[in-house]
């Protein structure tokens, strides 16, 4: 069996959560859950199906200009992570849309992005590849698979071929420079390639998270980059943690460090610089990840505030930069229990 037919299989199982489950209100929900999160995850995926436009794109615009590309890929992380395919699942066709869209987005030199995103590009074509690899694993035409397959080819090699000389990446692929948010992007986007089988340097991958290592502090946080010098940054630290365990590095003494760092300066009902649910996302990535009753405190917590945040059409309005960005983040938080992603899986 080949890796992807594998990868496949698996992609398939996870339709059927595994964790241990309660019974409330008559729905079998993962532990954590509640009825009341199930109703806001609901009302959510709803908003994001209601307001996708016909040619599968989202086209939120807040405070920081339009980027379709990367607001379609997470918003469509969000209904993947509902447990929707390309193929099954109520948002079924929400999903064929979007993976339609973000295929049609891709250059002929690989990048995938859209024209209104030209100056922050690898921020799209980081979180497509990301979204694109998911569906790969989860896609049962044959056809379909194969032109995945050339799109995801294609996104690797542009991505290892604008790597910089310190192993991160910058805003667009000819930049030759690096920062830390914009790398985060992209080492995850290329463990989820690697995940479906797509080949994928190993020494791009280990660049990669050396940059990261590199761009630590003393006390455990992540500088803006590795150059940069001077205070961490608690955003970047979170997206660390995320990737170093997606490495598969969780005793390395550094991603505890980190982690201890980004719990002590993120607190659930705000702060982030700005940058609230972005940091959230990878926080709760990392948490997820590790477990045990640090997670079980942490979920707890912050679904009620999430809960507490959606507005009355069921999204939620994140970092000023839009409602599909707040509801895709929020949704793939609260959605972590039923363990439908393989590139968040433990």
């Amino acid at each position: 069996m080949t890796r992807r037919a594998v990868f496949a299989t698996l992609c398939v199982a996870l339709l059927v959560p595994t964790l241990r489950s309660q019974e409330e209100g008559g729905a079998l929900l993962p532990k954590g859950v509640t009825p009341e999160i199930a109703s806001a995850i609901e009302r959510g995926l709803q908003y994001l199906a209601r307001t996708q436009n016909r040619d599968g794109s989202w086209r939120n615009t807040g405070g920081y200009g339009s980027y379709p590309a990367a607001m379609t890929a997470l918003a469509g992380m969000a209904v993947i992570g509902s447990g929707s395919t390309p193929t099954r699942g109520r948002h079924w066709l929400v999903v064929r849309r979007a993976t339609e869209y973000l295929i049609r987005c891709q250059g002929t030199e690989g990048t995938i992005s859209s024209l209104a995103e030209e100056g922050r590009s690898m921020y799209g074509h980081g979180f497509s590849t990301m979204f694109l690899a998911e569906v790969y694993g989860m896609e049962e035409d044959r056809r379909r698979q194969e032109i995945l397959h050339d799109v995801l080819t294609k996104a690797v090699q542009l991505t290892a071929r604008s790597q910089s000389r310190a192993g991160g990446w910058l805003y667009s692929p000819d930049q030759n420079g690096d920062e830390g948010s914009v790398t985060v992007t992209q080492i995850q986007a290329l463990r989820a390639c690697r995940n479906a089988g797509i080949l994928v340097p190993t020494k791009t991958i280990d660049s990669a998270v050396k940059y990261i290592v590199d761009s630590a502090n003393p006390d455990g946080s992540i500088r803006y980059s590795v150059n940069s010098g001077g205070g961490g940054r608690p955003p970047i630290t979170a997206a660390a943690v995320a990737v170093l365990y997606n490495a598969g590095r969780y005793d390395d003494p550094l991603a505890e460090r980190a982690l201890l760092y980004a719990k002590r300066t993120l607190p659930i009902n705000g702060s982030g610089n700005g940058h609230h649910f972005y940091s959230q996302l990878y926080l709760a990535q990392s948490l997820w990840q590790r477990g045990g009753p640090d997670w079980d405190e942490y979920y707890a917590a912050m679904a009620r505030w999430l809960v507490s945040q959606q507005q009355r059409d069921g999204s939620w309005i994140g970092d000023g930069v839009g409602s599909t960005y707040g509801t895709g983040i929020a949704l793939t938080i609260l959605q972590l229990p039923y363990a439908y992603l393989p590139i968040y899986q433990r």
